[in-house]
């Protein structure tokens, strides 16, 4: 990587600060690997051990998870304004070490006589009326706070460090960003599978490694901030000056138009991923062509992050964004029309190309349009619209699919949505904060 990749942001004059400035995208890459946790994926990776153990059953479990996710996103917001108004370092440290000293603690978690009562969540779980549902307390706890520290509240703290790393210009830095996280999952998913090959390895030793290995991240933080010379660029009297309040950010169209139309894009992607093996067995095909498109599509990803990265240095983000909802708009209203193995491998690479773009853009917007004076309220005001859409997605294409016997009627329904949010970011006015406009050359 070349400083061309991460341009200096007005005002800073320091060269050995701009030099050191490249090894910030990296370092928020790793702070959004570290939310691993604190995400459905990550969580997955226990969730049928940690219900043998503790004697659970996925209906109790699952109703736990959706409202812990809901709830954490709460999260996102106080966080936002810490990373605002004190150093990245802090507010990185304070979180790796809560999010692992919280894994831990779950790690450890016995049979729970305590309760709490949830509101069950209706048809995904064939409850047709709805009611209460008893829940472990401690458990419930464990798995809040998990979500709220790690899916929540460290993307927040990557996002700000990204977001003014990169500057006035930030296609390259957002698109390699959004590579190495993929990597980084990945790398971290095969080192979590071989560290379950172990023939004396159990999810409780597993789970309690990964949140010291946080705990050690966040003594390390500190120092790692300064490597990356990004602690100025998280809130404190270092930040950046220029930049929309949350409260003006809010106030635009470009903020709800492309906070709804990413946050659509996280209910279709959890959603489908949930469920996919189900959407295909709809269409006839099998579990190794459900295998196949999931190894396939992070390929695709990659590429597209990369691309997208690139085009966000030629076009508007409002034009990635349209082209990558009209993308997923015409995969999912293509996918009930599918009955050959090629359709299916074309419709997971448009869907995969079409989150690609809209990661990038997810990434990068919120600095390109709002500044970076408080730029972690905006961003964790949208990331907090994202988490709650996640939660949504699966809930949306169960209900479908109950009320209808058939996915087909909701991913009709989803693709004209994400056609519509689609003309909505193309054509909304997408502000521009003066600390991003380029001097004449």
């Amino acid at each position: 990587m070349t400083r061309a990749h991460f341009p200096e942001i007005r005002g800073d004059s320091d060269s050995k600060a701009v030099s050191r400035r490249r090894w910030a995208v990296p370092l928020a890459a790793t702070v959004m690997v570290a939310t691993l946790p604190g995400r459905t994926h990550g969580l997955g990776l226990v969730t049928e051990p940690l219900m043998t153990d503790l004697h659970i059953d996925r209906v109790t479990f699952a109703t736990l998870n959706f409202w812990a996710t809901i709830l954490g996103a709460a999260f996102c917001l106080p966080i936002g304004r810490l990373v605002d108004r004190c150093s990245a370092s802090a507010v990185l440290a304070g979180c790796l070490a809560a999010l692992g000293a919280v894994v831990v603690a779950l790690s450890a978690v016995r049979v729970d006589p305590m309760t709490v009562s949830l509101p069950a969540i209706g048809t995904l779980f064939r409850s047709e009326s709805g009611g209460m549902m008893a829940v472990p307390a401690v458990l419930f706890l464990l798995v809040l706070l998990t979500r709220g520290l790690g899916q929540s509240g460290l993307s927040v703290v990557s996002l700000a460090i990204l977001g003014r790393a990169a500057g006035a210009r930030p296609g390259r830095a957002v698109g390699i960003y959004s590579c190495l996280v993929a990597i980084g999952f990945m790398g971290a998913f095969l080192g979590v599978k071989a560290a379950f090959e172990r023939e004396d390895a159990d999810w409780r030793g597993v789970w309690a490694g990964i949140g010291w290995c946080l705990v050690g991240c966040a003594v390390a933080a500190p120092w790692l901030v300064r490597l990356a010379g990004a602690n100025a660029t998280c809130g404190g009297p270092g930040a950046d000056a220029a930049g929309s309040t949350l409260r003006e950010a809010l106030a635009t169209p470009a903020f709800w138009a492309f906070g709804i139309a990413t946050a659509f894009y996280g209910l279709v992607a959890s959603g489908v991923s949930l469920f996919n093996q189900s959407l295909l067995a709809e269409r006839g095909f099998d579990r190794s062509v459900f295998l196949t498109t999931t190894a396939m599509a992070p390929l695709v990803g990659l590429t597209a992050n990369l691309g997208g990265g690139w085009l966000a240095g030629l076009v508007s983000p409002g034009r990635i964004a349209g082209a990558g909802l009209a993308l997923q708009a015409g995969a999912l209203a293509a996918f009930p029309l599918v009955r050959s193995i090629g359709g299916i491998y074309a419709y997971a690479a448009v869907m995969a190309l079409a989150g690609g773009l809209l990661t990038v853009v997810f990434f990068g917007f919120w600095r390109q349009a709002f500044g970076a004076a408080h730029l972690g309220a905006v961003q964790s005001s949208a990331q907090a619209l994202t988490v709650v859409a996640s939660a949504l997605g699966p809930v949306v294409l169960a209900t479908g699919h109950h009320s209808a016997g058939s996915y087909v009627p909701v991913m009709l329904a989803l693709a004209t949505v994400s056609a519509v949010l689609a003309a909505a970011v193309a054509l909304v006015p997408v502000p521009r904060p003066a600390d991003l406009v380029e001097p004449s050359r």
